[in-house]
């Protein structure tokens, strides 16, 4: 079911906040671990805040009320968050009226949940990622009454819209279209913490885009965990299209997308519409082992996998292509790591994230047999990126000399001059110089120099 927050129970709790904190001054504050996914939660988060009467804090420690949007994906993402959240214990006695809510997919887990409620009693709450339409609810308890609340389990499934986000960028905006996944890959945690795939009304996030590019975004992404498995009224490729025949100066990302449900029509929409849809693609590839594949749940062969890589470099010019490898997985042998490495020297990716496997309890991979030593992982990690450090490179030097079509970014001095930075089209950062740059605004830069990383560049 899709509602709006506006009409629920919800609009209540959050006047019933404002009344509460009106002419308090009272500030938040939203730590951000993880995703674009989280990303973009946090930017609901803070609409909330703010519709409830709260102002925007410079600091942690000015606020009032401290949210930290969490991430489930890897063990030291969990421990990084549970270590900053018990640092709030000094604060908190400071202030015993400070808020400390811990949401996002850490607060999904049973045992994570157990443990902030029994060992850290300076947290006020938590939540969970697709229930964010509760925090006004939350925020009155701990407000009014100094409840503390413990919610899981209640994810119906249901998708909240009417909740207006604060970004943190005025030219460039996550927009969510889908959530949850329904693949369940092995080593994943994902379909616990997030739930089954759920899709937006076409309409709301081609309203969403509409409005988003009259405010002056230049920069739409689209988000979703597996992203081209959209359905609604239309599935993905059709969105994209209907997105992209928007008026307006504006470029389209999207992410994440998985290689099964990577189509023909998809690849046809991001050659139609070229000038618009941002040639660069995200395809996690994990491994280049069919074996290992089979054990990941990936659906797919490397040979499909292959192919898709070979249609996307044919049917879209200059496509620059990245994607993920988990190495290290358990059963994983030598060979099935050569097999991973020669996937990378055919395809000739742009860019490569990857990890050494990661254990999450709860997940099928957790019972595998065949664990690595951890000194093994990591040399196969080192062999990885030293070969993709010079792909990488190689990718990049023929843009030397090239004119790109540049979004900046953001504006530093170095050395006493100048410096901004952007993206080209193809998401490489670009470092440059020029006298009519302006943040949110295009700007043609000739690339003058590269490294495997970042380019550098001056206004032509």
């Amino acid at each position: 079911m899709i509602f709006n927050i506006q009409e629920t129970a919800a609009q209540g709790f959050i006047s019933s906040v404002r009344t509460l904190i009106e002419g308090s001054g009272k500030k938040y504050f939203v730590i951000t671990f993880g995703c674009q996914q989280n990303e973009a939660d946090s930017e609901k988060l803070r609409g909330l805040l703010s519709e409830m009467g709260y102002l925007a804090a410079e600091s942690v420690e000015e606020a009032n009320i401290i949210l930290v949007n969490t991430c489930a994906i890897r063990e030291h993402a969990e421990m990084k968050a549970l270590s900053l959240i018990g640092g709030f214990k000094a604060q908190k006695r400071r202030d015993p009226e400070l808020i400390v809510g811990v949401v996002g997919c850490m607060a999904a887990e049973p045992s994570v949940q157990k443990k902030l409620k029994e060992d850290f009693h300076f947290v006020s709450f938590t939540l969970e990622p697709n229930m964010l339409h509760k925090l006004p609810e939350l925020v009155y308890s701990a407000v009014a009454d100094r409840k503390r609340r413990f919610i899981i389990g209640e994810d119906s499934g249901d998708i909240a819209e009417g909740i207006e986000p604060v970004r943190r960028s005025a030219h460039r905006a996550w927009v969510s279209v889908m959530y949850g996944c329904n693949n369940f890959c092995s080593y994943c945690i994902v379909p616990y913490v997030r739930g089954r795939e759920r899709s937006r009304d076409s309409s709301a996030v081609i309203s969403e885009c509409e409005s988003l590019i009259a405010s002056g975004v230049k920069e739409l992404t689209l988000l979703g965990q597996n992203v081209n498995s959209y359905r609604s009224d239309m599935d993905f490729p059709e969105l994209l299209a209907s997105t992209a025949e928007l008026s307006g100066d504006f470029i389209i990302r999207f992410m994440t997308s998985h290689p099964k449900d990577t189509s023909e029509k998809l690849v046809s929409v991001m050659k139609k519409y070229s000038g618009k849809i941002a040639p660069y693609f995200h395809l996690p590839l994990q491994s280049g082992s069919d074996g290992v594949l089979r054990k990941m749940n990936r659906t797919y062969t490397r040979e499909q996998f292959l192919k898709i890589a070979e249609s996307l470099r044919e049917s879209v010019p200059g496509i620059a292509l990245s994607t993920d490898v988990i190495v290290g997985f358990p059963g994983e042998t030598e060979e099935d790591f050569l097999q991973t490495l020669d996937v990378l020297e055919k395809v000739r990716f742009d860019l490569v994230y990857a990890f050494i496997f990661s254990e999450r309890a709860g997940t099928a991979a957790a019972r595998l047999d065949g664990k690595l030593e951890r000194e093994v992982k990591t040399e196969r990690l080192t062999r990885l990126l030293a070969i993709q450090d010079g792909i990488s490179l190689e990718r990049n030097k023929p843009l030397l000399g090239t004119v790109q079509r540049i979004l900046t970014d953001s504006e530093e001095i170095r050395d006493g001059e100048r410096v901004f930075t952007g993206r080209t089209p193809t998401n490489k950062p670009v470092h440059f110089t020029a006298k009519n740059a302006e943040i949110g605004k295009f700007i043609n830069i000739k690339i003058e120099k590269c490294g495997a990383f970042e380019l550098y560049g001056s206004e032509v």
